[in-house]
C-alpha cells in the first residue's frame, strides 16, 4: 500500500484542456493580459479568493519575485521573514538584490512570530513575507499593526494556503500582495506555476508588465521585467482544477478530521484550526521528540510522511546566519507531515493510525 504526501489529480478533463492547446497551437501568448485560458484561469482565481485582480505566472517564486519588483524593493533594503519555510521566500528577497532578515516562528500553528518581527525591524526594513505555512494562517491582523506602524510593505506568501481563510477572508488578501504556488504536490496545479492577487489597480498593472519583460505593447519595455510568464498548456490544466478546488479542500478538510480523531490517543502534537481559521489542510503536520524514527517506521510501510525543511533556511550553506531562532529549530527538529490529499481514502487512514500508533509506542 503506497500513500504518497502529495499526488496530482489530473483526469479527463484537463488532458482534453491541454489537447485543445496543442491543437489550436496557441502554446503561449505574449500580450500584455496574457493568452486565453491565462485569463480565464486569473478571473476563476481572483473570484475564488474574492480579490479584485489575479495575475498569473509561471511559478510560486516568480509571483514572489514579481511582488517585490512591483513594490520597489531593491538593493540596500531589508525584508523580514521567516527562516521556517521552502528556501523560494529567500530567494525572491535576494534576487531582487534586498537582504532577507529571520525571524522566528510559532510554536503553535508555524507561522512567524509577530513579537519577535517587532524586534528585527531596522531603518532598512522595507517589506514582511508571512508565511502561511502548512496552510495555517499567519496571524496577520498583528502583522499587519506593526506593518502600519513603521510603514513597512506586506507580500504573502500564500503557496501553500490557497482557500485557506480566517474570519472567512482568504489568505493572501490580508495584505496589497498575496502570492500563490501552483506547483504539483499543492492543492490545485498548473504543474508549474504561481498567481499573485490583488485589489491594487496600479500594481496589478505593474505586475502585468513585470511578467513581460516591462511591456506594455511589445518591444516598448518600460520598467524592469523578466520572462515571467504562465504558458497556455499551464493554465488550462491550472483553469480546469480551479473548478474542482472546492471539492479537493473538502476532502482534506474530511480526510484532516478523521486523522485527528484517530490520532488523538497518542502524545503527539496534532494540528487544530485557531477560532475563526478554516485551514486547506495541505499538508497535516504533527509534532513529536521521536520524529525520525517515526517517518522511517511509516515510509516503511509505504506511508509518505515527510519532514520538511528539516534544516531551516538560515542554517543552509549559503544563507548560513548562525542566528538563534529556538522554535524554528525544534520545529526542524520535530515536525512531520502526514498525507491527508483528496486521494487518501478511510483504509489509508486506518493504516496511517496503525501504523503511527506501533511506532509512537515501540
Amino acid at each position: 500500500m503506497k500513500i504518497p504526501i502529495n499526488v496530482p489529480i489530473i483526469n479527463k478533463e484537463e488532458i482534453d484542456e491541454v489537447r485543445a492547446v496543442l491543437e489550436e497551437k496557441s502554446l503561449t501568448s505574449a500580450a500584455n493580459s496574457g493568452g486565453k485560458r491565462v485569463q480565464e484561469f486569473e478571473k476563476l482565481l481572483s473570484s475564488f479568493v474574492k480579490s479584485k485582480y489575479a495575475v498569473a505566472v509561471n511559478s510560486g517564486t516568480a509571483a514572489l519575485q514579481a511582488a517585490l519588483y512591483a513594490l520597489d524593493i531593491k538593493q540596500g533594503d531589508e525584508v523580514i521573514l521567516p527562516s521556517f519555510t521552502f528556501v523560494a521566500t529567500a530567494n525572491s528577497v535576494v534576487s531582487v538584490g534586498a537582504k532577507p532578515v529571520f525571524v522566528d516562528i510559532l510554536k503553535e500553528n508555524y507561522t512567524m512570530d509577530p513579537d519577535d518581527l517587532r524586534k528585527k525591524i531596522t531603518k532598512k526594513s522595507k517589506a514582511i513575507i508571512p508565511v502561511h505555512m502548512y496552510g495555517n494562517m499567519a496571524y496577520m491582523n498583528e502583522i499587519s499593526d506593526i506593518a502600519n506602524k513603521y510603514n513597512l510593505e506586506i507580500v504573502e506568501d500564500a503557496a501553500q494556503s490557497l482557500g485557506t481563510t480566517y474570519k472567512e477572508k482568504h489568505s493572501g488578501t490580508f495584505s496589497k500582495l498575496g502570492c500563490f504556488s501552483l506547483y504539483a504536490a499543492k492543492v490545485m496545479t498548473s504543474g508549474e506555476g504561481g498567481v499573485i492577487v490583488t485589489d491594487n489597480k496600479n500594481l496589478f498593472e505593474k505586475l502585468r508588465k513585470i511578467r513581460n519583460h516591462g511591456m506594455l505593447h511589445g518591444y516598448d519595455t518600460r520598467i524592469l521585467g523578466l520572462n515571467l510568464r504562465l504558458p497556455e498548456i499551464n493554465a488550462a490544466i491550472a483553469k480546469i482544477q480551479m473548478k474542482k478546488v472546492g471539492k479537493f479542500l473538502q476532502q482534506r478538510q474530511k480526510n484532516a478530521r478523521i486523522l485527528t480523531e484517530l490520532l488523538a490517543d497518542l502524545d503527539i502534537v496534532i494540528p487544530h484550526e485557531r477560532k475563526g481559521e478554516k485551514v486547506n489542510w495541505y499538508l497535516f503536520t504533527i509534532a513529536t521528540k521521536n520524529r525520525n524514527k517515526i517517518m522511517k517506521k511509516l515510509n516503511s510501510e509505504g506511508i509518505g510522511a515527510a519532514a520538511y525543511y528539516s534544516i531551516p533556511v538560515h542554517k543552509t550553506p549559503f544563507y548560513n546566519t548562525k542566528q538563534n531562532l529556538a522554535v524554528t529549530d525544534w520545529a526542524a527538529s520535530n515536525v512531520l507531515s502526514l498525507p491527508v490529499h483528496p486521494l487518501v481514502s478511510k483504509q489509508n487512514l486506518d493504516h496511517i493510525s496503525k501504523v503511527m500508533h506501533q511506532a509512537v509506542k515501540a
